[in-house]
């Protein structure tokens, strides 16, 4: 079981989270989550909302998981998805269905599907009651099984959602970041920019474009510069508000770090900085950097 070391209080548990074939719980020192609390918090920036996803005719109609009858749906409704949540269901009379589908309702920004369809079941290996959440930015399946359902409530489910919901392009917020911990992707780029300006739109769409070119090997994130509680994201990287817009790297396992001003955000640029950070070629000089008593967030 993971949980947040970076939290002011006591642990708060959360679900087992696995794979496929195996648990996995990642390690993070004291000093690295203290980073990623205010780097990786997050929410969602989803990049266009899923055709296959079933919407609200008129005011007042709730949002409802679309129903899945066989499979070619359920590939299609995965496909099309930044991050999909699909029930599998063998039996739709326990309470955590009617739990499960008010869920589409609250993640707007995810496609949520419901079967109970035998053969839809067998495809993904559903022998039981099952919850899977799909997502496109590291090809990740994340489970939960028919034991961790049994005490699942709510906001535990929310929860889990939260945690994994991540996108193409995520959004800095004083929320719960150690979603990022289960994932294999270490490297993190920022666009720290103000979404008030004119700009925004544009550089949002190249920045979105780039991040599909690093599948994988960086997850993007987005920080609103115009939003004072981000001053502390900004300072750390030794960015002033005049330099902005700028990028920001971050490699979470041996805290390495580079930055760049831009004065246009353009695929090929976002592309050439991660390549070189990502072959070593720093910008900054680290060992300055280090030398010169950087702050610690």
């Amino acid at each position: 079981m993971t949980h947040s070391p970076f939290s002011s209080s006591a642990p708060t548990p959360i679900l087992n989270i696995h794979g496929p074939h195996q648990r996995r719980t990642m390690k993070i020192t004291w000093s690295r989550c203290l980073i990623l609390s205010l780097v990786l918090s997050c929410r969602l920036v989803p990049e266009a909302t899923a055709d296959v996803e079933e919407t609200s005719e008129g005011l007042g109609t709730p949002r409802e998981p679309r129903w899945l009858t066989d499979i070619p749906a359920t590939v299609e409704l995965i496909a099309a998805a930044e991050v999909a949540v699909i029930g599998f269901f063998q039996d739709l009379e326990i309470p955590i269905v009617s739990i499960f589908r008010s869920m589409a309702q609250q993640f707007q920004d995810v496609s949520f599907g419901i079967s109970n369809h035998s053969e839809v079941l067998t495809h993904y290996n559903v022998t039981s009651n099952s919850i899977c959440l799909f997502r496109l930015v590291d090809n990740k399946q994340l489970r939960l099984d028919a034991e961790d359902i049994d005490d699942l409530d709510a906001a535990k489910l929310s929860r889990f959602i939260h945690l994994n919901n991540l996108h193409w392009v995520t959004e800095y917020s004083p929320m719960i970041g150690a979603g990022l911990f289960n994932t294999m992707v270490q490297t993190h780029l920022l666009l720290i920019m103000n979404k008030a300006s004119p700009e925004y739109e544009e550089s949002l769409r190249s920045y979105q474009k780039a991040a599909k070119l690093f599948q994988g090997q960086i997850l993007f994130v987005l920080v609103d510069s115009g939003k004072r509680e981000n001053g502390k994201v900004i300072a750390y990287f030794r960015l002033k508000e005049s330099q902005l817009p700028a990028l920001a790297i971050y490699e979470s396992v041996d805290d390495k770090w580079d930055a760049l001003t831009i004065t246009e955000v353009t695929v090929e640029k976002v592309q050439s900085f991660c390549n070189g950070f990502l072959k070593g070629m720093l910008l900054r000089d680290q060992k300055a950097e280090n030398d010169s008593g950087k702050e610690e967030l």
